[in-house]
């Protein structure tokens, strides 16, 4: 009797941080742990930069930098070869948000031209999605930020106020509901000998073990390498493909003081009685 072993590949982590909007009412869990971290599962570095303070009601900017080797491929979801996407979040204190577009500069608006930023959800509006888009021209993403005013919005204090960015290049590894990407290892799920390899004209793989249980054939998604050959033995959860994946996701933080101008004034005026 054969057993068959189907591990459909999904596009859905591939929207990310989208998926992340459908799936998850805050993107930080209390650990601190941004969730694009449950499907994007390779750790990469990200970094942002920001202005330590801002005076309320003021546009300012926050760059997020993926940096990514260039010339790399990551496997698409129907097994060909291409550049990498990136996506990104940025988690502001309350009371920040996107900046309007009639309040943005001339070249902030060429900074962020062709690059759709949006709110997570109309709840949260202090934090801050955007795509996939390609990675190529976008591994630094400008963000457009309104600072609040203390003095129009209850709850808002002249204080240091943390900011949370996480950011990932390529596709995921793993959907919420479990299930695998092609852009992952895939494993055995028996102990046996490997019978036979074979390869359809889509590109995808059935890798036949001969267990004590009988025979179980792995169906391996188009677009990854096999590492395993006809007459190797495997143990479960042995790989029986390379790791395909060049990409990751990676979080970080930084801190931003709302500035009382009252005190900026009070600041100068004793500058200049000093000097």
């Amino acid at each position: 009797m054969a057993l068959v072993t189907v591990l459909v590949p999904s596009e859905k982590c591939s929207a990310f941080p989208v998926y992340a909007q459908q799936a998850y009412e805050s993107p930080r869990e209390a650990t601190g742990r941004i969730v694009c971290a449950n499907c994007h599962l390779a750790q990469k570095p990200v970094a942002i930069e920001a202005p330590t303070s801002v005076l309320p009601d003021t546009v300012f900017e926050a760059v997020v930098k993926i940096p990514y080797d260039d010339g790399l491929k990551q496997v698409q979801g129907n097994g060909t070869k291409g550049g990498l996407n990136v996506g990104s979040i940025v988690i502001l204190p309350e009371g920040f948000k996107l900046a309007p577009k009639d309040r943005l500069s001339a070249e902030l608006k060429a900074k962020t031209k062709g690059v759709y930023i949006q709110p997570y959800s109309d709840q949260k509006p202090n934090i801050l999605v955007v795509g996939p888009i390609g990675g190529d021209n976008h591994r630094e993403i400008t963000f457009p930020i309104q600072s609040p005013n203390p003095e129009n919005d209850k709850g808002i204090y002249y204080i240091k106020y943390p900011i949370y960015v996480g950011g990932n290049r390529g596709r995921g590894q793993v959907n919420p509901n479990g299930e695998k990407t092609n852009n992952t290892v895939y494993t055995s799920s028996s102990a046996g000998k490997v019978q036979s390899v074979s390869k359809d004209d889509k590109g995808r793989y059935v890798v036949s073990i001969k267990s004590e249980n009988g025979d179980v054939n792995e169906q391996i998604p188009a677009g990854l390498e096999v590492s395993v050959r006809q007459g190797d033995f495997v143990k479960v959860d042995q790989p029986l493909t390379y790791d395909p994946n060049v990409g990751g996701f990676g979080q970080n933080e930084t801190e931003i003081v709302l500035q009382n101008p009252n005190r900026v004034i009070g600041l100068l005026v004793f500058f200049f009685s000093v000097v």
